[in-house]
């Protein structure tokens, strides 16, 4: 099958396509890299800026690839805003592909108009990045995402395409929950790919005498995603805790440096207000780290998992956030065995191989429209 992966979230499709070559798939990624974080692409989509001869030259570079990206039997876009365009200028070219391949497929991977939708006009979830307590999160990111998806041009296009498309397939079990309210019909959940680096006789890393805790801030969306909670929180642990504990800040680096930094530590600190571990928190279970973040019950349910609960599900409040972490760094004997159990949860439940073959089996299944 000849499949082309358009777009780039937290190197999902990079992954993906790595396990449907496993399988002998004719696989092309194209997308910008996400940004600064730079994920491996065959095809480069990425712009250089925002300004007029930046759009020009990135125009030109559409003109000469949307040729390319043409006659394959399935292709899937990461959102509905899979290019670095406006939704209008995005809608014409998802009509172009959509004429010139077979079946066309949407991700529902993160934010966009059902997401919002689910969050602010349903009580599905008990807290979410829009809303905890039951009460809106009234911050500037959260505003634009109104903005941009409930009253902007991003969701009638999402709207569309979702509406045209194929198939929904959703990474997250609130992702899943929030398109199923509006479209169960061609809404599917299936996890996220992620290799496990580490073989699996392995034996994790002991604790050595600090527990290294380490936390990636992306500078313009912390206070959407927690982390700056999370960083005083942890910052009046290290001051209390010097003998006991090391905190290691990253600052938006590329994905190659990120791995190396996160791979000398012991917990990864993820999103707060995210109910499931996501393609982060997976990358360092993966690699043998213990996280905290995103662990509520639900997620588990769909995955049918009721034994290996290797993430430490951290609660809104920061008071609570500190007693958990502070536990954690006065009896760390609990933090081997999660660090072991998040091994074998990735193993288990996210290899690359064994999630193509579920994307296989749904892209088959799916009929075109």
């Amino acid at each position: 099958m000849k499949i082309l992966l358009l777009g780039e979230y937290s190197n999902v499709h990079w992954s993906l396509a790595q396990g449907l070559r496993s399988l002998g798939h004719d696989v092309t990624v194209a997308s910008n890299g996400d940004f600064w974080k730079s994920y491996p692409c065959d095809i480069s989509l990425a712009r250089s800026g925002t300004g007029l001869l930046d759009t020009m030259q990135f125009g030109w570079k559409l003109c000469r690839t949307l040729p390319k990206l043409t006659g394959y039997d399935v292709v899937q876009l990461i959102n509905p805003m899979f290019l670095e365009l406006t939704a209008d200028r995005i809608a014409p070219i998802y009509r172009y592909l959509r004429k010139r391949n077979g079946k066309m497929f949407l991700a529902a991977f993160g934010m966009d108009h059902y997401y919002l939708k689910g969050c602010l006009e349903t009580d599905i979830f008990r807290y979410s990045e829009l809303k905890v307590d039951g009460r809106f999160r009234d911050i500037e990111d959260n505003r634009a995402a109104v903005r941009d998806w409930l009253q902007g041009s991003k969701g009638p296009l999402n709207q569309m395409i979702a509406q045209d498309c194929d198939g929904i397939i959703a990474g997250l079990w609130e992702y899943y929950e929030s398109y199923r309210q509006f479209l169960p019909q061609k809404t599917t959940y299936i996890p996220f790919p992620v290799k496990a680096e580490l073989p699996a006789e392995r034996f994790v890393e002991g604790i050595d005498d600090k527990i290294r805790i380490f936390i990636g801030i992306q500078k313009s969306r912390s206070e959407f995603k927690g982390t700056d909670r999370l960083v005083r929180i942890l910052d009046r642990l290290e001051q209390e805790y010097t003998d006991r504990c090391q905190v290691v800040k990253v600052h938006n680096v590329p994905f190659a440096e990120y791995k190396k930094l996160m791979r000398s530590c012991d917990i990864l600190i993820d999103q707060l207000y995210s109910p499931s571990p996501n393609m982060n928190s997976l990358l360092a279970m993966s690699q043998g780290l213990c996280v905290a973040g995103g662990g509520e019950p639900e997620p588990y349910q769909l995955l049918g998992e009721d034994k290996l609960h290797p993430v430490i599900n951290l609660p809104c409040d920061e008071e609570q956030i500190y007693r958990t972490f502070r536990e954690i760094i006065l009896s760390p004997q609990e933090l081997q065995q999660r660090k072991e159990d998040s091994m074998k949860f990735v193993r288990k439940h996210h290899d690359p191989t064994e999630i193509a073959r579920k994307y296989l089996d749904y892209w088959n299944q799916s009929s075109v429209m």
